[in-house]
């Protein structure tokens, strides 16, 4: 493809939702109305980016920077009206693992990339077809996602403290935080049920006030009045810087290149599927219709952006997209307003985010957790069709056990799989000497004379490779050699390369005996694949009707004699 093409097709799929705001006409009105929207969703991202920073292995900075940057992106360059981007808790465990085995220099090449990887598929539409996804599959990773996040703030609930590092996988993980219990401590535990209990109560009291905010704010005035013994972010991290850092590349080497490329690959896809899972829920909350593939490319700009300045990963997040809504955005502007209202808190109030409690942060990301598993949805599914139950288990469990990236590539493989077989099951052939009463005209009687010399072969559901060896095995049924074949497409709504070649094997077979093969009711679609696969019309004659093409073959029948 051309560079011209290239950029020609950028520019088609490129088109940011905040120039079509503008162009619906921007008021003063909108402008408060988006800044009230922008600034209640910073009040929620300010403590959840931090706490995911925290849970991810990297200092709560990094969280701030990526609201920030990506925040400010996503919103600028998207292809949803009311999208909020930042750091995901969907990410925690990924982003844990890599900075665990690649640095956090690594992690930023390895986000880059992962933006290249999502502006290429934006480039090329294909951001269509993360939608399809089975629901098992993303049902278990985000379960198992769950359950890791959960797992991973232990050590902050009970106020452990370890010897060394705090491994990324869960089973490591448990074993180092099982050997660290006598180091319970009772005040960490006590602060960090109060603030649970106070984000669950504020929800339940009035949904509309900042709930996680409420409860960082008080749990650390209750450490800070009562002198209490518990790790805070300033005593971990020694702080919060006040601006932002200067842009910086990661260093960068083919080895390591190689080393992180299937991490870049892992975000990109994690990072894909989350932001466009947000996009819908917000286009169904709304009524409006996001630009899958412009989002995509903002995305993928965002998460190039972001790690140059320090942040970490970032994808559209569905509660502060969910929260924007509700505070009534009307543009992608309250999500830049978010972006700047967070900056601003950071400069302004960085000595007082460093006395937050890292046992407050942990209760609020156990209540993401708990909030993320879809726990009905599990469920039903558990109690569903066994096939898809297993699915969602092998997704589970191998997210949970192995790796996120090995869950979602195995439970989409194993989807796909599924899809095959069952629509195989839907696909047969039919064989027939001649022609039904219901495929002849009115009042018109064929000549049976060439019963037997004719077979119908009527084709009903998808041709592709789950289906071709059936079909092949039924075709190779037929005990004579006929003097014509008549394969009855009306049914096929669509055909891959297998079943062209299984058809292609079967019809040069007939036509060694002498046969003469016709096609009838060809779609569009099906005759452009038997084209491009190695059936052309010169080939194989085609008919529009069933009945038209079994009286050709019947009139081209050779005759021994007269009747």
């Amino acid at each position: 493809m051309s560079q011209s093409r290239v950029s020609a097709s950028l520019t088609e799929v490129f088109q940011p939702k905040l120039l079509s705001a503008l162009k619906e006409g921007y008021s003063l009105d909108r402008l408060k109305t988006d800044a009230v929207a922008g600034l209640t969703v910073a009040i929620v991202a300010l403590p959840l980016s931090m706490a995911i920073a925290i849970a991810s292995g990297a200092s709560p900075d990094r969280g701030l920077y990526a609201a920030i940057i990506g925040g400010f992106v996503i919103s600028l360059l998207g292809g949803s009206m009311h999208q909020i981007g930042g750091p995901a808790g969907a990410f925690i465990v990924l982003v844990a693992t890599v900075i665990e085995r690649n640095g956090i220099d690594g992690f930023f090449l390895a986000t880059i990339i992962a933006g290249i990887i999502m502006i290429t598929l934006g480039a090329f539409r294909l951001g269509t077809l993360i939608r399809y996804i089975p629901e098992p599959v993303t049902v278990g990773f985000t379960a198992g996602i769950a359950v890791i996040i959960a797992a991973s703030q232990l050590r902050d609930l009970f106020g452990l403290t370890l010897a060394g590092k705090e491994p990324a996988a869960l089973i490591p993980k448990i074993g180092v935080l099982f050997s660290a219990l006598p180091t319970f401590n009772p005040y960490a535990l006590g602060v960090a049920l109060f603030a649970g209990a106070l984000i669950l109560g504020v929800q339940r009291i009035n949904k509309a006030l900042p709930s996680l905010l409420i409860a960082v704010v008080a749990a650390g005035f209750v450490v800070w009045a009562f002198n209490l013994p518990v790790e805070t972010i300033g005593s971990r991290f020694g702080g919060v810087p006040s601006s932002l850092p200067a842009p910086a590349l990661p260093t960068f080497s083919f080895a390591k290149f190689q080393a992180i490329l299937p991490d870049a690959v892992a975000i990109a896809l994690l990072g894909s599927i989350e932001s466009l899972l947000s996009a819908v829920v917000a286009d169904s909350m709304t009524g409006r219709r996001h630009r899958s593939n412009t989002e995509l490319i903002a995305q993928g700009v965002a998460n190039i952006a972001s790690p140059i300045f320090g942040g970490l990963c970032v994808t559209g997040t569905i509660a502060r997209t969910a929260t924007n809504i509700r505070a009534g955005a009307t543009s992608p502007v309250s999500g830049i307003m978010h972006a700047l209202f967070v900056l601003v808190a950071m400069a302004v109030a960085a000595p007082l985010m460093a006395k937050i409690p890292l046992a407050a942060l942990g209760a609020l990301l156990a209540i993401v957790a708990w909030n993320m598993a879809e726990k009905h949805t599990f469920a039903s599914l558990v109690r569903g069709n066994r096939a898809e139950a297993s699915v969602l288990m092998a997704t589970f469990l191998l997210t949970v056990f192995r790796d996120l990236t090995e869950g979602i590539l195995v439970g989409v493989v194993l989807g796909s799989v599924l899809f095959a077989v069952r629509m195989a099951r839907l696909a047969e052939v039919s064989t027939q000497m001649q022609l039904f009463n219901a495929d002849q005209p009115e009042n018109e009687i064929m000549d049976d004379r060439d019963s037997g010399e004719i077979i119908i072969h009527r084709l009903d559901g998808p041709l592709f490779f789950g289906t071709a060896p059936n079909m092949q095995e039924v075709l190779g049924r037929i005990g004579h050699a006929p003097k014509a074949m008549v394969f009855d497409f009306a049914g096929v709504p669509f055909i891959d390369s297998s079943g062209v070649s299984m058809l292609d094997r079967h019809i040069r077979k007939v036509e060694k005996t002498g046969a003469k093969v016709y096609f009838s009711g060809v779609s569009g679609p099906v005759e452009l694949a038997l084209r491009q696969f190695g059936l052309p019309k010169s080939r194989v004659m085609r008919f529009k009707t069933l009945k038209i093409a079994y009286a050709r073959a019947s009139s081209e029948l050779p005759r021994s004699g007269p009747l």
